[in-house]
């Protein structure tokens, strides 16, 4: 395939290089000269371990390329990658300048030049954009400068996972390498864009196609994580140094545990944290802080954040019609009758504090049964739990508004699919696509 790569930065010179070993006929684009003219004399215009040896043997191939000038890129090209720079303004949002200045570039160097057989040309970005600068800032640009009779654009994001130091190696052997993309002819042409690079990738890297702003989310999550793990280690030193503990033995052995620590357990959307461990250890670590004069921002936001995850969803019952719900779960964890600071208790006293009428389903707690810490914590929050509280769902949803499902089993989907209420939160993201179908369903965070 003919690719052009625009911004010859960090990513897109080591994606150049990459996809001109792999075969493709690369053609490398930049305003700045002294970026452009390196890679015509086989050098890399960035440092980075066995990138100047790639550009060398793309240069000499004939098959890496550079200019200043669009149209030699653009002729014949199947696919262009947009690499340029999306810098912080002073306020913090992302300058989108360049990323307008490419497509642009792109679809007026289009009028000029020899389109490629198949008639259609896939603009791509690879630059880290927020979520709806495909669809809506991208396609306005192509909205003021259309293509030419007999071409076709079609769009897509493809988000890049290069770390400085080792870019070659996160190329050839990516985490993951995905398209959001609306067009099925861009996902073929990814797929044949890459297929030569991982052909013999013992990971077995396939393309997934994905929504457009799935894949702009994608990149922002994977870095706000890195960055929250490299505050949590930091947070973790500072704290333990005050009781003679290395934090770099803890963290050793932290990242051993692949089922809960480093995993996807935890990492899915949904409610609020709780239980008998989660929050009091979290205010026992706080506490240990401020005895010893150590600011923990991050942990301290965490309690915080879960704060924010039941006033949002209280927030929301207010905004929107009907006194009567249903409330289908109320323990912390789903097939356990543990109440101990379960978000969904606290959910349920607010909600009653507001005067709203709540029937409440959980088919395993039994308040007879409740002993010790367990039944002091509900009592206190919920004292007429008995009056609001069935294991039968049905009777739960009957006359109800709303259903806020926080933890789910099956009776409780089949209940909501006999009779589904006008409105229906889950805080759980597991009910399925049948009841995600329902009129008036809404996701917590999604």
């Amino acid at each position: 395939m003919k690719v052009a790569v625009f911004g010859l930065g960090y990513v897109g010179t080591v994606t150049a290089a990459c996809l001109a070993a792999a075969g493709h006929d690369v053609w490398g684009v930049d305003v700045d000269t002294a970026k452009v003219e390196p890679i015509a004399q086989g050098h890399s215009p960035v440092v980075e371990p066995g990138l100047d040896d790639l550009v060398a043997a793309g240069a000499t191939s004939g098959r890496l390329h550079a200019t200043t000038d669009p149209r030699l890129a653009l002729e014949r090209a199947d696919v262009s990658l947009i690499c340029v720079g999306t810098p912080s303004t002073q306020a913090g949002s992302t300058d989108l300048t360049y990323i307008k200045r490419a497509v642009r570039d792109i679809a007026e160097a289009a009028r000029f030049v020899v389109r490629p057989e198949s008639g259609f040309h896939s603009i791509v970005i690879r630059s880290t954009v927020p979520p709806g600068t495909v669809d809506e800032v991208v396609a306005q640009v192509l909205a003021d400068v259309p293509p030419p009779d007999g071409l076709t654009f079609g769009t897509a994001m493809c988000p890049e996972f290069l770390r400085e130091g080792s870019g070659l190696a996160d190329f050839y052997e990516p985490p993951f390498v995905v398209v959001g993309t609306r067009s099925p002819k861009v996902g073929t042409a990814l797929t044949d864009l890459f297929a030569p690079v991982y052909k013999d990738n013992s990971l077995g890297v396939d393309v997934q196609i994905v929504d457009v702003r799935t894949a702009e989310a994608l990149k922002y999550a994977c870095n706000a994580f890195h960055a929250t793990k490299v505050s949590f280690a930091n947070e973790m030193g500072r704290i333990f140094r005050h009781f003679d503990v290395d934090s770099r033995e803890v963290m050793k052995i932290f990242v051993q545990d692949t089922s809960l620590n480093i995993s996807p357990y935890y990492l899915k959307p949904g409610f609020a944290f709780g239980g008998s461990c989660l929050p009091k250890d979290l205010r026992s670590v706080l506490h240990l802080a401020r005895i010893n004069d150590t600011e923990l921002p991050m942990l301290a936001g965490t309690l915080a954040t879960n704060e924010r995850s039941v006033r949002d969803v209280v927030d929301r019952v207010i905004a929107g019609p009907g006194r009567e719900i249903a409330l289908l779960g109320l323990s912390f964890k789903h097939a356990t009758d543990d109440l101990r600071e379960s978000p969904n208790v606290e959910l349920a006293e607010r909600l009653i504090g507001k005067g709203y009428n709540l029937r409440i389903y959980d088919a395993i707690v039994n308040p007879g049964r409740l002993v010790g810490a367990n039944l002091r914590h509900v009592t206190s929050k919920l004292p007429h739990l008995q009056r609001v509280l069935t294991d039968d769902p049905d009777a739960a949803l009957a006359g109800a508004d709303l259903a806020i499902v926080a933890a789910t089993d099956r009776p409780a989907v089949e209940a909501l699919l006999r009779t589904p209420p006008a409105r229906t939160i889950d805080l759980s993201g597991r009910l399925g696509v049948d009841v995600e179908a329902l009129p008036g369903y809404e996701g917590v965070g999604w």
